[in-house]
Formats: C-alpha cells, structure tokens, sequence
C-alpha cells in the first residue's frame, strides 16, 4: 500500500527543518539496525546511501509495512514522520 503524497520530490524541495527532524528520527530508531551514517555496520541490512532519491513512494511504503527483516513503522511513526526519514535519507548528510 503506498502512502498518500508519495511522489519523487526532488532532494533540493526538502525544507531544513524535515531533514533535520528525520535525522534525530533515524537516530533514535534506524541507526541501530541501518549504522550511523547510513551504512550497514555488518548486520546484512539495506545500505541507505544508496537509495534511489525518485522512489520515495518505495520507501515509504518499505518503511510503513515493513520489509525483509525490517519490521512495519506505521503503528510508530506517522505518515509525515516517514516523510522526514525520506527527506533525511535522501537530502541529509551523508558521510561514510
């Protein structure tokens, strides 16, 4: 099921404030599982570094149902929230 408003959004249309408030939501529940800085420490989880910035749509949907061993996070996090995991992933710092 993908989410409402899930279209590409061109990383530059990202407002500050949304990759900032996705990068404390990645550090307080992604960087356990995904490392620090987006890249998997050893775990076999998916490299985010490396996710296509056109398919917002995928990893809303990914990070919302749940994928592989990823468990589902809309109960957690909402729709905007996700949004901001995108924003961070896709447009934040990315330093390996």
């Amino acid at each position: 099921m993908a989410y409402a408003g899930a279209q590409a959004q061109d990383a530059a249309t990202f407002k500050p404030e949304q990759i900032a408030a996705g990068a404390a939501l990645y550090k307080k529940n992604c960087a356990i599982c995904h490392g620090e800085k987006m890249v998997d420490t050893g775990g076999g989880f998916f490299n985010l570094l490396t996710f296509p910035p056109a398919q917002r749509s995928r990893f809303m949907t990914s990070v919302g149902n749940g994928k592989n061993s990823m468990p589902p996070w809309k109960s957690v996090l909402s729709q905007e929230q996700i949004g901001e995991l995108f924003a961070y992933v896709v447009a934040g710092e990315k330093k390996p």
